[in-house]
């Protein structure tokens, strides 16, 4: 890998790093932002993705749909076809609360399978990328 796909790879990493720390700060306010949570786990995710399929000189198209994402990371890994179900589970958080009254909040139990979902998504893309260094 390059300097420059290496710098970009890392700032994937950052900013999903960053979307899953928001995702877990909003759970802890008085009230807590449980639909923008669950947003951030998505995000998390699609970020994460998206440092793969870069690490891999993979194109991948403007999207937010995590299981488009996923099929694009298995076809180089067959690895990442085990995130399909966390893809499957995050990628309606991307638009599901973007319109008042559209859905009720995600309850405790489905923003904690959201966050251990994002969770366990990025560490294993960090570490497969950590074996390709």
């Amino acid at each position: 890998m390059d300097d420059a796909t290496r710098g970009e790879v890392a700032a994937w990493l950052a900013i999903a790093r960053r979307d899953l720390d928001s995702a877990k700060r909003l759970l802890i306010g008085d009230p807590p932002y449980r639909d923008t949570a669950a947003y951030h786990c998505q995000q998390a995710a699609e970020k994460a993705l998206k440092c793969f399929l870069t690490a891999t000189g993979t194109p991948f198209p403007k999207t937010h749909d995590l299981t488009t994402l996923v099929t694009l990371a298995a076809a180089t890994d067959a690895a990442a076809k085990s995130w399909e179900e966390a893809a499957i589970l995050l990628t309606p958080y991307a638009t599901l609360y973007r319109y008042p009254d559209a859905f009720p909040e995600p309850g405790d139990d489905d923003l904690a399978e959201a966050i251990t979902s994002a969770e366990n998504l990025l560490r294993e893309v960090e570490e497969i990328l950590s074996v390709r260094r």
